[in-house]
């Protein structure tokens, strides 16, 4: 696996749709990665949006390329448009599941330029869910029906209680 220390978390600024010659659509997103000037990454990925915030290999990160060989990442031109970085997907981070092509996305609580966390957000055993979820108790999706005889102590349960709270009542008026 390689060395994930340089890469960060992005906050997807813009992205402009470009066409390419092989027909792929691209994308050429300015992406803040916590430096003064955003950064320019052109992508192929389709979940990239505006406001997405993606986890990023920039210039001089470590991948794995195709061949599994440790590469460094340079600038360079994708489709006629440089590129200075490469939206990380699930399996380049470690993460295990996930869509190869898809860019990994992590939670606002993320800063452009923060680390990127070592388990996948929302992930079981990750942090970032015990927090979120609160627990509920659960109940069933058809409650059971009350027989006749329920409904009749039921009812009567009710006309107890009502009467107990206006005796209450009267008392402390008295």
């Amino acid at each position: 696996m390689a060395d994930t220390s340089s890469y960060k978390v992005g906050l997807v600024l813009s992205v402009d749709d470009k066409s390419s010659k092989g027909g792929k659509t691209l994308k050429a997103c300015s992406v803040d990665i916590g430096n003064e000037e955003p950064v320019t990454v052109v992508t192929a990925a389709s979940n990239v949006r505006e406001g997405s915030r993606i986890v990023i290999a920039p210039v001089g990160s470590t991948i794995i390329n195709d061949e599994g060989e440790e590469q460094t990442l340079t600038k360079a031109t994708v489709g006629g448009i440089p590129s200075e970085g490469m939206f990380c997907d699930a399996r380049m981070l470690g993460w295990g599941s996930g869509s190869a092509g898809i860019a990994a996305q992590v939670p606002d609580s993320f800063n452009p330029g923060d680390a990127p966390p070592k388990t996948k957000p929302g992930a079981p055993g990750s942090k970032s869910e015990e927090a979120s979820v609160p627990s509920v108790e659960v109940q069933g999706l058809f409650e059971k029906k009350l027989s006749k005889e329920e409904k009749k102590a039921l009812a009567a349960k009710k006309r107890e209680e009502k009467r107990k709270a206006k005796e209450a009542a009267a008392e402390g008026d008295s």
